[in-house]
């Protein structure tokens, strides 16, 4: 400490310069060592950012002569890549695009912004570094999942802030936290079937059945209960259904967390032991020999939770269901909306339940919600033991059927103390 306060005030600065430039000129040593052309290596890439820092030290608050500056580098920059296109038959610019951000990495540091300086140097030795991993990666990401991406990104960042944050109506609609709720539903699930495709033939029927849940307890129970007509392991298919349906409840927690944390602490103890005794019953139960010993691996491949035309609907459904909530309760009272839970279970449950935590503590009772919301999950429960029982052999699908009806009177049984 007391050698750093013996230093001239700009002394750490320059410092920091050398340092970080330093380290992307040895980097691109390295590549030049491999025998590729480079432009320069540990000397040229300091001197580089010391010519950014100094221009944006002269310049003070004007910007025109850091400009001629960055422009003058870039130009000797040009004539590194004109000379490596009539050297070579296939040219990368990278080299100089690092270089143009040592010399900003200079400029940056001068100006005090340390933290965005070392990011920006950071961030472009991974990118030289990694250029091979880079590159694989570019080569086995299929089109659509980028185009997959690109739809999240739409509606989180794109669509989302551009929303009003306020409410509209007697029924106190706000546009912000309707997509809100879209865009948290998208996140869950994409991250699923993000998580489904890179470890896709791997972990079996209990890993799939663990991400399927996450994703949607329904469409994992309808594939695995038609793929249990072929594979005849009714033990290991009945797990895991009802390991599906108990992930059903961590989602349902995680929602319930981000959007009514009043709901949340109401529902969260009976939550975590439904959760926690299905996944362990289902764990158990997938585990028990079944007659045909051979093994069973995984072939369900998710489709896109992220199409367009869905996250409207869901928007739509969600306002739906928000204003006949309201209705219910106010014209019908709790046991309209029981009704109503026990009703929408039949079908997707997220969007009613979605549309209780906007109404719960405001136009609804903390309570009502919450017993509404667990007549909706057990109804959810007994449509899918139905499912199973359908779609599959007669042994899954009994065996299911019977889980799934127990889960759904166990789910029943935190309602006597909710009053």
């Amino acid at each position: 400490m007391a050698l750093y306060n013996l230093l001239p005030p700009e002394a750490a600065k320059i410092l920091l310069v050398l340092f970080l430039s330093f380290l992307l000129g040895l980097e691109r040593e390295e590549h030049k060592a491999a025998g590729n052309y480079s432009f320069g290596g540990v000397r040229t890439f300091p001197l580089i950012g010391l010519i950014g820092y100094s221009i944006a030290l002269i310049s003070g608050t004007q910007m025109l002569p850091l400009t001629v500056g960055f422009l003058v580098i870039a130009g000797f920059l040009l004539l590194s890549y004109w000379h490596k296109l009539t050297s070579a038959p296939v040219a990368g610019v990278t080299t100089e695009m690092s270089g143009l951000a040592t010399f900003l990495v200079g400029a940056l540091i001068c100006s005090g912004h340390f933290w965005i300086a070392t990011t920006l140097a950071v961030a472009s030795l991974l990118l030289l570094d990694l250029k091979a991993a880079l590159e694989k990666l570019a080569t086995t990401v299929a089109p659509q999942e980028i185009l997959t991406f690109a739809k999240f990104l739409l509606l989180s960042g794109v669509i989302l802030p551009a929303l009003p944050n306020q409410e509209f109506g007697q029924f106190h609609i706000n546009p912000f936290k309707t997509w809100l709720v879209v865009v948290a539903i998208s996140t869950i699930s994409y991250a699923s079937y993000v998580l489904q495709k890179v470890t896709k033939g791997q972990g079996g029927i209990v890993l799939a059945a663990l991400l399927g849940g996450a994703y949607s307890s329904t469409v994992t129970t309808v594939v695995m209960a038609k793929r249990a007509k072929q594979e005849h392991h009714p033990h290991l298919f009945a797990g895991g259904i009802l390991i599906a349906c108990g992930v059903m409840y961590l989602r349902l927690t995680a929602l319930l967390a981000l959007f009514n944390r009043q709901l949340m602490a109401v529902l969260l103890a009976p939550f975590l032991v439904l959760a926690g005794a299905t996944l362990a019953f289902g764990w158990f139960w997938s585990t028990r020999k079944d007659e045909n010993t051979e093994e069973v691996e995984r072939k369900y491949d998710p489709k896109n939770p992220l199409e367009l035309m869905t996250a409207f609907m869901f928007a739509g459904l969600f306002l739906a269901m928000l204003v006949i909530t309201q209705l219910a309760v106010t014209y019908l009272g709790r046991g309209g909306v029981d009704t109503l839970a026990a009703i929408m279970g039949v079908s997707d449950v997220d969007p009613f339940i979605m549309g209780l935590t906007q109404a719960a503590g405001t136009l609804t009772p903390v309570k009502v919600a919450a017993g509404a919301i667990l007549i909706a999950a057990a109804s959810n429960n007994i449509v899918k033991g139905i499912y199973a029982y359908s779609l599959a052999d007669k042994k899954t699908g009994l065996q299911s059927l019977l889980f799934l009806l127990g889960l759904a009177a166990a789910g029943l049984a935190p309602l006597f103390w909710l009053g």
